[in-house]
């Protein structure tokens, strides 16, 4: 039996509790026979001690360098770029702040291999996460939500079985070669966000499949609201900017994600969001 070459992708900035967690759970998972776990992190460029961390407490981890500049699907990119020329068979993207539960690999394995027997041969499979303390579902599959709006999603509740979907968060998802070699690597025209929708979207027209694993594989906490451009407190200023930064929603590369998948009205809803800057102060009164 040949050994199942797994490359695990994540990328991080001044984390370096939050990573070396990550990477504990990472490294206590159960896994199959025949398995064998490759990890390439991009540290984009922490003054935290990440890095040295990293190579002091698992020296079996592939450090890439980034500036600082990369964010999250700059950090992917590269690590999936580095990954590719090792033609693993499967790839994983892990955030460097989920972490994942003593199965959750193998599940994402075995959810895999039994739609590979069912006949879809080119499966994405996603790990749903939930709230450290609240238990409530936090990231993973999405669907389409709206009957009139082409790029609004929902999350897809994890089940007993597996379910299909139609993109999904980049949190943790388990892509073999198959997908790789036909979708290739994340766009670069992404900056931190997008990236991961970009790619499910992308790896659906091209004819592969979406699909969440049974139950809850990691925790991860969501992002707070507070100080980005959706805060309501916030000066209109202030969310202007924020709108504009790299993890805000920058107006090019919503501009792409919207002409892509947002049909012959896409400049409506590429507009939309930008709108809701000047309107938030209005629906707050």
């Amino acid at each position: 039996m040949n050994v199942t070459k797994i490359a695990v992708l994540l990328t991080c900035h001044n984390r370096k509790f939050k990573t070396l967690t990550c990477l504990s759970a990472l490294f206590a998972q159960t896994l199959p026979e025949k398995v064998e776990v490759c990890v390439y992190l991009v540290d984009d460029g922490s003054t935290d001690g990440t890095e040295e961390a990293v190579r002091q407490t698992y020296p079996q981890v592939k450090v890439l360098q980034g500036d600082g500049n990369l964010f999250w699907n700059g950090g992917m990119h590269l690590a999936l770029a580095e990954a590719m020329k090792d033609n693993y068979d499967y790839y994983l993207w892990l955030n460097d702040d989920t972490n994942l539960y003593p199965n959750a690999l193998k599940t994402l394995l075995a959810t895999s291999r039994h739609l590979v027997e069912q006949g879809c041969n080119q499966p994405i499979v996603v790990g749903s996460t939930q709230d450290t303390k609240t238990k409530a579902h936090t990231y993973g599959g999405l669907v389409r939500s709206s009957w009139w709006h082409p790029l609004k999603f929902r999350l897809l509740e994890p089940d007993l079985e597996i379910q299909i979907c139609d993109t999904m968060h980049g949190n943790c998802v388990l892509i073999p070669k198959k997908v790789v070699q036909t979708v290739g690597n994340l766009d670069s025209n992404f900056v931190h966000g997008g990236g991961d929708w970009d790619y499910g979207l992308r790896a659906k027209r091209k004819g592969c499949q979406i699909w969440i694993a049974p139950g809850y594989l990691a925790t991860c906490s969501c992002n707070s609201l507070k100080g980005t451009w959706e805060d309501k407190e916030l000066t209109l200023k202030e969310r202007l900017k924020q709108i504009s930064h790299p993890k805000g929603l920058p107006l090019n590369e919503w501009k792409i994600f919207a002409q892509r998948y947002a049909g012959s009205f896409w400049i409506f809803y590429w507009l939309l969001p930008y709108l809701r800057v000047f309107l938030i102060p209005l629906l707050n009164k």
